[in-house]
């Protein structure tokens, strides 16, 4: 498969499962090799990943579900809680920081671009999780990216006892997909792709 081929292979996937032993296997090596590739300015390496199993990635989504009942009206949860038991149903979770440590040093030492580090730096995660998301779907593994941040954020790093410096950006969870996404509709290329010859 080649990689314009993994890039259209990788959709929002929500209704997955746990995946066979072999396959959670393969997850650390994967999140370490794409860690390790994705670029980053100034070589910085301020994106941090946490992954999560087991019962760490059930109470993740119970931190997330016990959040959201106490913001969201009565009526409305029934269809919250059943989205957020869809996810603690799949394999894991796959946390994405940034380390502001990082960031606001470069700011400091190039206080010329101190205002684009951290533009910089949600871009170079925003590669990351797309280089993790393509790898897992180059070995049949569904994901999708959640956005529970900020509400969540305070009770995810006590419970997980992670540094107050790591700003939580995303949610990633992933497992053997049960039933394939939904078809995507495209705006006209020519709206989103302009060449000058």
């Amino acid at each position: 498969m080649n990689f314009t081929e993994i890039i259209k292979k990788r959709r929002s996937c929500y209704n997955l499962g746990p995946l066979s032993v072999e396959k959670q296997k393969q997850i650390p090596a994967i999140l370490k090799e794409c860690i390790l590739a994705a670029p980053t300015p100034f070589n910085s390496q301020s994106a941090r990943v946490i992954l999560l199993e087991n019962k760490n990635h059930k109470q993740f989504w119970n931190i997330v579900l016990e959040t959201l009942r106490q913001r969201v009206q009565p009526e409305n949860f029934a269809s919250v809680q059943e989205k957020i038991t869809a996810f603690a149903a799949s394999s894991g979770t796959i946390l994405y920081f940034e380390d502001t440590v990082i960031t606001r040093n470069l700011e400091k030492q190039y206080p010329a671009y101190a205002v684009n580090f951290p533009i910089w730096a949600a871009q170079a995660n925003g590669m990351l999780q797309f280089s993790i998301w393509c790898s897992l779907a180059e070995q049949n593994i569904g994901a999708s990216l959640q956005h529970y941040n900020p509400i969540i954020d305070e009770k995810v790093h006590k419970t997980f006892k992670i540094p107050a410096t790591w700003r939580l950006i995303a949610q990633m969870p992933f497992g053997e997909i049960l039933s394939a996404p939904q078809d995507k509709t495209f705006e006209p290329i020519e709206k989103r792709l302009k060449i000058f010859n």
